[in-house]
C-alpha cells in the first residue's frame, strides 16, 4: 500500500471535512493511483485545482503516486507569477462562454446581462450539461462537485457563493472577466444579441408610462422582448460597474517543506 500526504490551500479546503482543513492529510493510496484520482477521492474536483507541487516540484494530474510523496494542491490565484510552473487548467481561447446547471439560473441571467453567452435551462440533466460543455467548449458552472469531477469536464468552475450578485463577483474575480463586460447586449431570455430599434417600431409593445418617458430601445428578434433604460437598468448598471472595478489579489500560500 502506498501512503501519500496531501495539503490543500485556499478555497479548496471548502470541499474537505472540517477536521481535514488547513492541515496535512495522510492518505492510503492504491498502487496505480494518480494525483488526480486521489485529489478527487479526497473531495476536490479537478476543475478547481490550478497548481500541484509533488515533493516541492511542479507536477501534473496523471503523475503516479509513490510511497511518501507530499502533495501541495492550490486553487486559482491572481497576484503571483506562476509562469515557470505547470498550470493544470487552461481556458478555451477567445471570449469565454458558459453553461450553467439548474441551481444557477440567477447567475446565468446576470452573466447574460453582462454580455456573456450563457446557456441555461432548468430542465437540463447533468449529462446534457456535460455534453454541451464538451462539444461547444463552454465553461461548466455548477455547485455540484460530482458533476465537475466527471472525466470529460475540462473547463469548469464550482460556484461557492449562494447569492447571484455575489456569484457574479466571485466568477469575474476568478476568471478576470471585468474588462470583458459588454453590458445589456444580450437578451436575458434567449441569450441572443439585442439590436437597437426605433421607438415607432415597438410603440404598440410599450407600457403607456414607458412611451411617454423613454426614447431608446433594444429588442430581441427571437422573442420580440423590448428593453429600455428604466430603474432596473440603473440598478443593474451599478452592480456591473462594481464588478468590473473589483480587483483580484489572491496570494499563493508558502510551499510546505517536503
Amino acid at each position: 500500500m502506498v501512503t501519500a500526504t496531501f495539503r490543500f490551500y485556499g478555497q479548496l479546503n471548502d470541499f474537505l471535512p472540517r477536521a481535514r482543513r488547513d492541515r496535512d492529510i495522510v492518505a492510503p493510496c492504491a498502487r496505480e493511483a494518480t494525483a488526480k484520482h486521489m485529489i478527487e477521492a479526497l473531495g476536490v474536483p479537478h476543475t478547481e485545482v490550478e497548481l500541484l507541487l509533488v515533493n516541492g516540484e511542479s507536477g501534473g494530474f496523471e503523475r503516479p503516486l509513490a510511497d511518501g510523496d507530499r502533495l501541495a494542491v492550490y486553487p486559482a490565484f491572481g497576484a503571483f507569477d506562476v509562469q515557470p510552473l505547470q498550470r493544470l487548467r487552461s481556458w478555451p481561447p477567445g471570449r469565454l462562454r458558459f453553461v450553467a446547471d439548474a441551481h444557477l439560473g440567477g447567475l446565468a441571467r446576470l452573466l447574460r446581462m453582462a454580455g456573456f453567452d450563457t446557456l441555461y435551462d432548468n430542465g437540463y440533466h447533468d449529462d446534457d450539461i456535460e455534453r454541451i460543455a464538451r462539444e461547444e467548449g463552454r465553461v461548466l458552472l455548477s455547485r455540484d462537485r460530482e458533476l465537475l469531477k466527471r472525466r470529460t469536464v475540462e473547463h469548469g468552475c464550482y460556484v461557492h457563493a449562494l447569492d447571484p450578485p455575489e456569484q457574479l463577483r466571485e466568477l469575474c474575480a476568478r476568471l478576470h472577466l471585468g474588462a470583458q463586460l459588454r453590458a445589456f447586449t444580450l437578451c436575458l431570455h434567449c441569450n441572443l444579441a439585442l439590436r437597437h430599434v426605433d421607438k415607432e417600431a415597438v410603440l404598440e409593445r410599450l407600457p403607456p408610462r414607458v412611451r411617454d418617458t423613454h426614447a431608446e430601445f433594444t429588442t430581441c428578434d427571437a422573442c420580440a422582448r423590448v428593453y429600455w433604460k428604466g430603474s432596473h437598468y440603473a440598478r443593474m448598471r451599478g452592480l456591473l460597474e462594481g464588478v468590473a472595478a473589483a480587483a483580484t489579489a489572491v496570494e499563493l500560500p508558502p510551499t510546505p517543506n517536503p
